[in-house]
This record gives C-alpha cells, structure tokens and sequence, in this order.
C-alpha cells in the first residue's frame, strides 16, 4: 500500500521529522501546516502522512471516528518503512499523533530506524479527565524525546505534568500560556502563536543536532 505523504523543507535537510495528526483533524490543518512551516524554516524537512481512517475521511466523506490510539501502531510502523528516509529520522506528530509514534518509538529506535521522537502537545489524559493518564509507557522510554506543550493544555497542563515524575530523559519544552495547539492569548502572554512556533522550531532543530 503506498502511502501519500505531504513534505516540507529541504530534500538535504541533515533530519527528517515524519509527523502523524491529531485525533480530529487531518494533516493539512491549519495546526499542523503552521508547525510545518515553522520547522522547515530552521532548515528540517518535515513528512507528515494520515492515518487510514482519517484518509478515508477524505475519499469517502465519512466521518469515522479514530480508533484506539494503539490500534494504529502498524500504521505508523508502515509510515516509516515507506518513507525510506535518508538520514537521521525523528517519529511524532501532534497530540494523538505523537502519542501513536511514543507507542512504538523504542522498538524502531533499538532496531536502528529512528534517532528521536517529537511529541507537540502530547495528551497526558483526555481534557477534564485528570485522573485517565497516558504516561505509563512514558516512565520507560529509551529514545530520546522531546514534548513541546503549552502550559495551558487540557490536555496536560505544566503544573499537572510536573506531578506525573517523567524522567529526565524526556525533555519538556513548555510555551507559555499555550493551549493544545500551543497558541497563547497574546493579551495575557505577551506572546504570540507565531512567536511559540518559532521557539518550537529553534528548539526542535537544536535538539536534533544532539541525536
């Protein structure tokens, strides 16, 4: 089955970063195309791909709702072996889409597949949901990783995350007054969304020189 990917940034980019979506919206939102942009302004080329019941979604006009997040690890796996990627390659995605990639991301690191894994907005636990977490697989990860989120996220806020003992090997870059999408309200942040994704690019591009 070939797999339609969508690329940004340069083709000798020294990293590939493959992002999956978020749970309700496709590849192409305006999220994900905003964080694209930003990324491949530092100089990373970004691949993103969909899973298959959100391209559906798009052939067959239906409104599937997602699966099980850990039903769609294959797919993510295959995403990965289609690619094919030159080069140092880093798995993530936003929110449900970097959770999928967190599920199988040591098993692909330890067989030489994939140098890193970036979460950006990473759902801790469904919003209002506190006590559901999603961070069992977190405490035993081997990959390095990097979760950018907002302090703010109902889906995990700085002040939540700090109680969940994360090691030290998961970097955790928080944006300031940041929702689930990283966007501030300027008002009250003095930053803008723009502002975040700039520093969220910088950072992930510092991060993958290290890998």
């Amino acid at each position: 089955m070939s797999i339609p990917f969508l690329f940004t940034g340069p083709d000798d980019a020294p990293a590939t970063l493959l992002l999956a979506h978020g749970s309700g919206a496709p590849m192409d939102s305006p999220s994900m195309n905003a964080a694209a942009a930003a990324l491949a302004a530092e100089g990373l080329r970004v691949a993103r791909f969909e899973f298959s019941y959100m391209a559906a979604r798009r052939t067959e006009g239906s409104r599937r709702p997602p699966p099980k997040a850990e039903t769609l690890n294959p797919e993510f796996r295959a995403a990965v072996a289609a690619l094919e990627a030159k080069g140092p390659l880093v798995i993530g995605g936003k929110s449900m889409g970097g959770r999928v990639a967190s599920m199988v991301a040591d098993a692909l690191h330890a067989e030489g597949l994939v140098a890193g894994l970036l979460c950006l907005g990473y759902p801790f636990h469904p919003p209002e949901k506190p006590a559901q977490l999603r961070t069992a697989h977190l405490m035993t990860l081997t990959v390095p990783a990097l979760i950018c989120q907002g302090t703010r996220d109902p889906f995990g806020t700085r002040e939540e995350v700090a109680g969940y003992g994360l090691p030290e090997r998961i970097r955790l870059l928080w944006l300031e007054d940041g929702d689930h999408d990283l966007k501030p309200r300027k008002s009250i942040s003095g930053f803008s969304a723009a502002d975040h994704l700039v520093t969220m690019a910088k950072t992930v591009k510092a991060w993958t020189e290290t890998l």
